[in-house]
């Protein structure tokens, strides 16, 4: 029985490794694109937003600044997780709230985004629509931290080595999981992700008031959608499965660490996303000249000396 068990916890051991040297690599890389994209990204904005057309920049930017955070936080947390095997209380409390902010976040930045494509309001002006988009960006980082601070009260956050973070362990009832996924699911996603198909389709379709040419920054709109479902869909699954299983079981082990992975590629894509439009490349091209002309030795004239002849 015990040569049994032995060999139980040796073949668990290499399975670990197995999965330590794959995941370490991949959240390596997602960490690093994702904070050295998305930080570039808020540079061009901040530095060169005079050298192309963003007229619905408000949720570009919060969109931006939920994948660099991401990237920075809730990737580097995963990582040191995996390398040493386990988060400590009470940054793994930490992780859990931030890692459900920043993803209601980027969700309702897309979907103000693509409501404010399809009614044309632009983020610039003092118009009343305005204001209520930039109320519905910040709401929807408020909205995040609170059903994200909901686990961390209750205590039901445990360390999910498949998820590479603290994530939520239901041990009570299926009634509290269900309460509790219910309302944040349709409050915090369901919602929005509507909002995103309705408009992208109906935008598509010609519907939309058409007051942004192909050169605005919002025109890799559609992108960032296809990209963003494609990212989240096993996540969405994953919560799914949870839903279907009455003795509050997780779901499959691979098909946790999959949303992971999917979740954190999104953040690490979005910054190439953005680079497929034009004016925005040229905004990227004109910051590294800058910064190369300000580098560059080249001579100066100090003074002027007047010869005599």
């Amino acid at each position: 029985m015990n040569t049994s068990n032995n060999i139980t916890e040796s073949e668990e051991n290499y399975w670990s490794r197995i999965e330590k040297s794959v995941l370490a690599p991949i959240l390596t890389t997602e960490m690093v694109l994702g904070v050295l994209g998305n930080g570039l990204v808020l540079i061009v904005k901040i530095v060169c937003k005079d050298h192309y057309q963003s007229l619905y920049w408000l949720p570009l930017l919060s969109l931006t600044l939920s994948d660099f955070f991401c990237s920075i936080l809730v990737i580097c947390g995963s990582l040191l997780a995996v390398l040493s095997d386990g988060q400590i209380s009470p940054w793994c409390e930490v992780v859990s709230l931030l890692k459900f902010t920043f993803i209601t976040s980027s969700i309702g930045s897309v979907a103000v985004l693509c409501v404010q494509r399809f009614m044309g309001i632009p983020s610039k002006g003092k118009s009343a629509m305005s204001i209520v988009m930039a109320v519905a960006c910040v709401a929807s980082w408020c909205i995040g931290a609170i059903f994200g601070a909901v686990p961390v009260v209750y205590d039901w956050i445990r360390y999910d080595p498949a998820e590479m973070l603290c994530a939520v362990f239901w041990e009570s009832s299926y009634s509290d999981m269900l309460v509790y996924i219910l309302c944040a699911f349709s409050i915090s996603i369901f919602i929005p992700l509507l909002l995103i198909l309705f408009c992208s389709i109906l935008t598509y379709l010609g519907f939309g008031k058409e007051c942004s040419s192909q050169d605005d920054l919002s025109s890799i709109t559609p992108l960032l959608v296809i990209v963003y479902l494609f990212c989240y869909a096993a996540f969405a699954v994953s919560e799914l499965v949870l839903l279907g299983r009455l003795d509050l079981s997780p779901s499959p082990k691979w098909l946790r660490s999959l949303s992971s992975v999917m979740a954190y590629l999104d953040c690490c894509l979005n910054p190439f996303i953005y680079c497929t439009n034009k004016g925005f490349r040229e905004a990227v091209f004109i910051l590294f000249w800058k910064k190369w002309r300000s580098t560059s030795t080249e001579p100066v004239l100090t003074g002027i000396t007047t010869l005599e002849i």
